[in-house]
């Protein structure tokens, strides 16, 4: 089992990396709030993993934080929530988001992540509401270093973010909006900058 890597950085794109280890490259996903806070390919990272094991497949999820696999590992304890979607639902909202959501009894904004159905967001509310504040105390503000910003610009780095978007969970027409939005208001801003105001703009 899995349970902690540190190596170099390969390959990275939103929700998936690849990190060398001793001439291994590990495949891990990872959400959002992970990828913005790694650096360019070829810096050392060192995450925190959790080993998923099926019948046809094992899969890596990485985190930097021991908050965030913490509230992955609380996310996949409720019922109809996969890996898959946890990591969806913590790209979707930061920790801090997600907890404040949690707490509130925010329904509407745990049902604006792609794939969390009403059903789903209310059994999250229910099952998380006091193991979720435990994590993250009120107040705490999310910390997200600039480590992870893409020097890239223009159609590409356009293209690039409404193809995340798209993986996450959105649809085409809702990201070109939402990217439209960004980049009119923001025209220089870099792909990270792009990538999380859109998902703040889808959100509301």
């Amino acid at each position: 089992m899995i349970a902690h890597i540190t190596g170099k950085l390969i390959h990275k794109q939103p929700n998936a990396i690849i990190v060398d280890v001793g001439g291994v490259g590990y495949e891990l996903t990872v959400p959002l709030s992970t990828f913005y806070d790694l650096g360019e390919a070829g810096t050392e990272v060192s995450l925190r993993v959790h080993t998923h094991v099926r019948e046809d497949a094992l899969q890596l999820f990485g985190f930097r934080t021991e908050r965030e696999k913490k509230l992955f590992l609380l996310l996949v304890s409720v019922s109809g929530i996969g890996p898959k979607l946890a990591v969806t639902v913590l790209s979707g909202l930061s920790a801090e988001e997600l907890v404040q959501a949690i707490r509130a009894g925010n329904l509407a904004k745990l049902v604006g992540i792609p794939g969390v159905g009403k059903k789903t967001a209310e059994r999250m509310l229910l099952e998380l509401k006091d193991k979720a504040a435990a994590i993250l105390p009120p107040g705490l503000e999310e910390v997200s270093s600039a480590g992870g910003a893409v020097a890239q610009t223009g159609d590409a780095m356009r293209e690039d973010v409404i193809s995340a978007l798209v993986n996450l969970g959105y649809q085409k027409a809702q990201a070109e909006k939402a990217v439209g939005t960004v980049l009119k208001d923001s025209p220089d801003a870099n792909f990270t900058t792009t990538l999380k105001q859109s998902l703040r703009t889808l959100a509301k």
